[in-house]
């Protein structure tokens, strides 16, 4: 139900309505004029007739009196809708104050049926070519910029207001949920078996030989070090110096030889070891649940959220500052997709078929799910109106159209009252 305030009659008039008050008053003078020179017409008359002139008085006398009738009728006629004639409480006037609801009514449902129909609403949007109109309008390029730029700005104004404690919150939230539901085992097994298969791993595994090869033989003191610390206390120093010599060569020729032996034992085994894998990441529930227990403790680390917050806030900040520049890469793209969409809609009648099916579909779907509260707008808005108000605006509105009604009166009653007494004194 809509809410409208009610209006009071003392309720000031605007500038136009003042203006229209005084058009009406001087009609209602113009259309009083024809009524009192109909009378005084008559009144001359019947003196002349009272001084012994005849004849011709008698046709003027009918013509001014038929006259009055007419125009005294038309004035009750015009009076009775707005108000009491005389501020006598006659039956059947005053009908605008007292029957402005049901106007509203009839109103209301006069539209619904006759503008608000599906029938009507189908036409009238196929008759428009909406689609072809909107892209030879978009097709221009001070358009599409006027379009763009108009984007841009809702854009900045929708991520000014956004708090980002609530968006990285919503993200955050967001890609967790998800993530804990989905089964990240599979398809990480399936994109191993797909890796393993074709090779491409082959350069990771180059890249880790030639890495480990250069670094093992930069830094034996690594080596030195670490079988220091095993060798018992007993061991003698030069001994374990030249086992740690020889563990080093060692893994510096293994390294060599993975690095340059396509075919070497490890590069087999580890190939055996991927694959092997991929098919535990895909069937084995063991391996599959540390998959997800791993997935789980990552998480719900800070680390995680904080990347989701920091990820949000120099996005949005990105885009603001491609909102703000016209010169930048995202304006320059809208624009040529803007234009292009517009070109596209102009020629291409596929398109236009389809876009204008959207067009209707949409405002038939609004129109006839709404079409109660659209109408109920008028119904209601016309009943919280006061009586009297009412029937000043409509007054306002029609009133000075409406004493011509009473000057056609005077004139036609006139005109009729004439050919009556004429005939009459031909016939006799």
């Amino acid at each position: 139900m809509t809410i409208v305030t009610k209006a009071r009659p003392s309720e000031p008039l605007t500038p136009s309505e003042l203006q229209k008050r005084r058009g009406m008053r001087r009609m209602k003078s113009v259309a009083t004029g024809f009524l009192l020179a109909a009378a005084a017409v008559y009144i001359t008359m019947k003196i002349l007739q009272n001084h012994g002139v005849t004849g011709w008085t008698g046709y003027l006398q009918a013509a001014a009196e038929a006259g009055m009738v007419g125009g005294l009728a038309d004035w009750f006629a015009v009076t009775a809708l707005f108000k009491h004639p005389l501020g006598l409480p006659i039956p059947h006037t005053a009908i605008i104050p007292k029957r402005k609801d049901a106007f509203g009514e009839g109103l209301g449902e006069f539209v619904g049926e006759n503008f608000l129909s599906e029938d009507v609403i189908r036409g009238r949007l196929s008759a428009l070519g909406i689609s072809r109109r909107t892209g030879q309008w978009l097709s221009q390029p001070e358009n599409a910029a006027r379009v763009t730029k108009e984007l841009a700005t809702a854009v900045r104004g929708v991520l000014t207001v956004l708090r980002d404690e609530d968006i990285q919150k919503i993200l955050g939230e967001a890609v967790t949920t998800r993530l804990a539901k989905a089964d990240l085992a599979t398809p990480l097994g399936g994109l191993l078996q797909r890796v393993t298969e074709s090779g491409n791993h082959h350069q990771v595994v180059d890249m880790i030989a030639t890495r480990a090869h250069d670094w093992l033989e930069a830094h034996p003191e690594a080596i030195n070090n670490a079988v220091s610390n095993e060798a018992p206390l007993w061991s003698p120093r030069f001994l374990d110096d030249a086992v740690a010599r020889r563990i080093q060569r060692e893994l510096v020729k293994l390294a060599g030889s993975v690095r340059d032996d396509q075919n070497h034992p490890v590069r087999g085994a580890l190939d055996r070891f991927l694959a092997d894998y991929a098919e535990e990441l895909k069937t084995d529930p063991a391996t599959r649940a540390r998959v997800d227990k791993f997935k789980t403790e990552l998480l719900d680390h800070p680390a995680v959220q904080g990347l989701v917050g920091s990820g949000w806030t120099a996005m949005r900040q990105a885009v603001i500052e491609a909102a703000e520049d016209p010169g930048s890469d995202l304006q320059i793209r809208a624009r040529e997709g803007l234009q292009s969409l517009g070109h596209r809609l102009e020629t291409d009648t596929t398109i236009q078929e389809k876009a204008d099916g959207w067009v209707r579909e949409v405002a038939v779907h609004l129109v006839t799910t709404y079409r109660q509260e659209i109408t109920s707008l008028i119904t209601d808005t016309v009943a919280a109106w006061d009586g009297e108000v009412t029937s000043r605006k409509i007054e306002l509105q029609v009133g000075r159209d409406l004493q011509f009604i009473r000057i056609n009166g005077t004139v036609v009653g006139a005109l009729a009252g004439l050919l009556i007494y004429t005939i009459t004194q031909l016939t006799l």
